[in-house]
């Protein structure tokens, strides 16, 4: 692509001139250049040449609403850099995943690659401003919720279900099946496993292509959840089959991650169970006695890397009587 293109690309996107450098920037917010550029490199950003022409107004806003929000006191430096670090994580992998649906879009159109820079510019004046609403509508959504869960939470002592699902032999099959079967298959199955834990009254922490984790404030939802993915999935046709594992206790929460025993034990019960099954934890399974809607079966038990012995429980949805 031509430097100019790329300039009037950038702009669309932008949706204004870029005329300043960093330092321009850094001088307009009153601060020393390298201060800036820690803030920018935590949105996701590398630093640019000292004489490069890159930042606008927004960038100089932006820079001011985080030192703001410094200065009064709403976050700490460190602070404000975890927030600007979840921030760029979360909006690179929108931004990639959008990039990328409208390049589908372009090639099913037909557009010749010649033409794509001005393409491209079309679909950001169509594009842009009805995404970045719905971005800010669903950020406030989840924002409102989570601060609904975590307002009368001890974040030292959080206690989850969680549980941890991948498609078997999911490598191999990989190296079998083009590139487009397989963004097909990858699709279908994060759209299901989103679609199934959303609705069934849990969240999902992130998703890896050919696994995804997942939370439940309860284990008899994450217990459903997971019989949900194996029931689904094995409907879906040529889709590899699915492995469960589960687990309940303590768990740290950390800039929308999960960390702890708890997870770690999920995710190996997981790499332990056949496929098509559920394994669930002791203290999971001990919580899902009495439900009449799951039936537990105690197996032999296993040696969990890292974390010793303890016989985990199959978990089946119960026969209607």
């Amino acid at each position: 692509m031509a430097l100019e293109d790329e300039d009037l690309l950038a702009e669309a996107f932008l949706r204004e001139p870029r005329r300043y450098t960093s330092h321009q920037v850094a001088d307009m917010a009153g601060v020393p250049v390298y201060r800036a550029r820690r803030l920018w490199r935590a949105l996701g950003f590398a630093n640019v040449a000292d004489d490069a022409v890159e930042f606008t107004e927004s960038d100089v806003e932006a820079l001011k609403t985080m030192l703001r929000m410094i200065s009064t006191g709403a976050y700490d430096e460190e602070h404000m850099l975890l927030i600007a670090r979840s921030i760029g994580r979360a909006s690179t992998r929108l931004a990639e995943s959008q990039a990328e649906v409208g390049a589908e879009s372009l090639d099913q159109a037909g557009v010749p690659l010649a033409e794509r820079p001005r393409a491209w510019r079309r679909r950001a004046e169509m594009v842009v401003p009805d995404l970045a609403r719905l971005l800010v509508y669903a950020w406030q959504r989840q924002l409102a919720a989570a601060a609904g869960r975590i307002a009368g939470q001890d974040m030292s002592a959080v206690r989850l279900a969680v549980g941890f699902a991948d498609l078997v032999a999911f490598t191999r099959l990989s190296r079998q099946i083009t590139s487009t079967e397989l963004a097909r298959l990858i699709d279908r199955f994060e759209g299901h496993s989103a679609d199934i834990v959303t609705s069934t009254g849990g969240r999902v922490v992130k998703t890896l292509g050919d696994s995804v984790l997942f939370v439940a404030d309860k284990s008899h939802v994450a217990a459903e959840i997971a019989v949900r993915l194996v029931e689904t999935h094995a409907r879906v046709k040529d889709m590899p089959e699915l492995r469960v594992g589960l687990a309940s206790g303590p768990v740290m929460w950390r800039m929308g991650d999960v960390f702890g025993t708890t997870v770690n034990l999920a995710s190996r019960l997981t790499a332990l169970s056949l496929p098509g099954t559920i394994l669930a934890d002791p203290q999971l399974a001990e919580e899902l006695e009495g439900d009449r809607a799951f039936r537990l079966r105690e197996v032999n038990r296993l040696s969990v890397r890292g974390l010793g012995e303890l016989a985990p429980f199959t978990v089946t949805r119960s026969e209607p009587t």
